[in-house]
């Protein structure tokens, strides 16, 4: 555990601060608040949210364990950017901010967060710039990677994705509508890629789905 942080920093943060445990749906923190505290995520997957002006909710990101929620606030100040609620049960170490910047700063791994920090600017880029120019297939394929990535699944065997996400939270996560996502995961299913039940999907052949996400024409997606 600890893969965001050196294993040293990792346990002196679970070590100082305090378990907090979430069921699904809990919300851990909400946008606009104080940036007060930090919580390590120990077990379990969040979803990172955002409320646009218009009205929108727009699905940033699943975290999974080893990620530092609310690092950005609690090092830079301010309010929160985000929403994070439970996708299912999760346990967590809190740490209020000051100390949070102690530790890390004892144990040099600021310069770590801060990699860490650009890296998920970028991956929010490369999204926005999937949108733009990938097809529905390829969009759908690249986001169960990623999940599957992020919720620390092994890659041999089938990958059970727990994700408690509503086809409305892919549809916004994607840019996509809701129909266009059921009707990619119904072509994963006929083709024995991907099989699913309630807010569950299960990852049948990783390989076939890493070159559906690289290649338009791994396999033709055209309905059957």
């Amino acid at each position: 555990m600890g893969g965001l942080l050196p294993y040293e920093a990792w346990c002196a943060l679970i070590d100082d601060g305090h378990i907090r445990r979430y069921r699904p749906g809990d919300t851990l923190m909400r946008q606009g608040e104080p940036g007060g505290f930090v919580l390590v995520l120990v077990a379990g997957l969040v979803k990172v949210t955002r409320d646009e002006s218009d009205g929108s909710q727009l699905l940033l990101a699943v975290r999974g364990p080893g990620e530092v929620i609310g690092d950005i606030s609690a090092l830079g100040g301010g309010q929160r950017s985000a929403t994070v609620t439970a996708l299912d049960h999760c346990e967590t170490t809190a740490l209020a901010a000051g100390r949070f910047r102690e530790l890390i700063a004892v144990h040099d791994s600021i310069d770590v967060l801060i990699r860490h920090a650009f890296g998920r600017l970028r991956e929010r880029e490369d999204r926005w710039a999937e949108k733009a120019t990938l097809p529905a297939g390829r969009l759908v394929a690249r986001e169960l990677l990623r999940m599957a990535a992020q919720s620390g699944n092994a890659t041999i065997g089938p990958i059970a994705l727990n994700l408690r996400l509503s086809q409305d939270d892919l549809a916004r996560c994607l840019g996509l509508s809701r129909s266009a996502v059921a009707a990619e995961l119904q072509r994963l299913r006929a083709r024995g890629v991907v099989s699913t039940a309630r807010r569950r999907v299960v990852i049948r052949d990783l390989r076939r789905l890493e070159a559906l996400a690289e290649h338009a024409d791994a396999w033709p997606m055209t309905a059957e």
